[in-house]
């Protein structure tokens, strides 16, 4: 410690990806082939023709290239390594610790399932889940079969909902029957269906977590009995590095909320690169990133950095502090 700073030690420097401030040099010298170089860091189904071009007031990074997320989140990481380890808020409740393997068979089952349910390329799915890993099985899903997730803050109220699945004009929504949160328990599927009213949703999906009592209606299919006969092997389908990934809405305390849209191959590029250089990502780490997954740092750095990694990500279910800060 120096001046209440802290000083990584020599052996932590010297394993870091960046030992120098070298990469600072290159970025200001020519941005767009130091992210080119960066973008030969994943695996793609086809190499861009051109790396970028800006016409106001739109620009296009790794044009003619495809490249499906997934596989770089999964595929090229299978093993029996810890992906995800999930702390639900119940003391009583042991952790979840799942596999590589087992994440890429999860998100297989509901990729397929899905696709059952009439989901094409280019779909607009909406997400209303806590912090459970179901969430990242289901943005994973979507991901796979080039589907492009929404997914719903689920503190946000039945009107937000509604105004975001209206924008998107979704036909599928994911949520729960409910989830843990200071002690309490908080009926997400009774949100959920009065948020539906006024939009294109014909099917939802409802993963069963807090055990709560809930009205099933002739729409609504159980998440487990959704999946647990479908095959655990779904390729990856080929998107353009412009196609797109998700949308995120803002939050809407200045305004109608506006759906910011992020692109396959760009997004995939930024959040590997900003988590092993920022991070320092290396597969041996857990990372734990306390952002919801309901924000776009949820989304980089609680699922989609540290898996393009090979890094596990751990997921808290309740408040941080509760029932007490240790």
């Amino acid at each position: 410690m120096k001046n209440n700073l802290y000083y990584p030690s020599k052996q932590f420097q010297e394993k870091a990806w960046l030992k120098n401030k070298s990469i600072y040099k290159e970025a200001s010298r020519d941005p767009i082939k130091f992210w080119e170089k960066l973008a030969e860091d994943l695996v793609w189904k086809k190499k861009w023709t051109k790396v970028f071009s800006h016409k106001p007031p739109y620009f296009k990074w790794f044009e003619g290239a495809k490249i499906n997320i997934t596989e770089n989140c999964l595929d090229n990481h299978l093993s029996d390594k810890p992906a995800l380890i999930w702390e639900p808020e119940s003391i009583g409740e042991k952790p979840r610790i799942i596999s590589y393997n087992q994440l890429f068979k999860e998100v297989n089952k509901l990729a397929n399932a899905l696709k059952r349910l009439g989901v094409k390329k280019g779909d607009k799915i909406g997400i209303y889940l806590p912090m459970i890993p179901e969430t990242v099985i289901s943005m994973l899903a979507c991901a796979r079969i080039g589907a492009v997730h929404t997914v719903v803050f689920s503190a946000f109220s039945s009107n937000a909902l509604r105004i975001r699945l209206q924008d998107t004009r979704a036909r599928i929504l994911i949520t729960a029957d409910g989830y843990h949160r200071r002690g309490k328990i908080i009926n997400l599927k009774e949100s959920a269906d009065k948020g539906i009213k006024q939009t294109k949703i014909k099917k939802v999906i409802v993963v069963k977590r807090a055990g709560n009592k809930v009205a099933m209606k002739k729409r609504d299919i159980w998440y487990k009995d959704l999946v647990k006969k479908e095959k655990e092997e779904c390729k990856a389908v080929s998107m353009n590095s412009e196609d797109l990934l998700f949308i995120l809405y803002t939050s809407g305390s200045t305004g109608k909320p506006k759906g910011c849209e992020h692109i396959c191959g760009g997004y995939a590029v930024q959040a590997k690169a900003t988590g092993k250089y920022i991070f320092d990502l290396n597969k041996e780490d857990v990372m734990w990133c306390t952002a919801d997954f309901g924000w776009v740092t949820g989304h980089t750095y609680a699922v989609y950095s540290p898996l393009l990694n090979g890094a596990a990500s751990l997921i808290v279910e309740g408040a941080p502090d509760w029932p007490k800060p240790d």
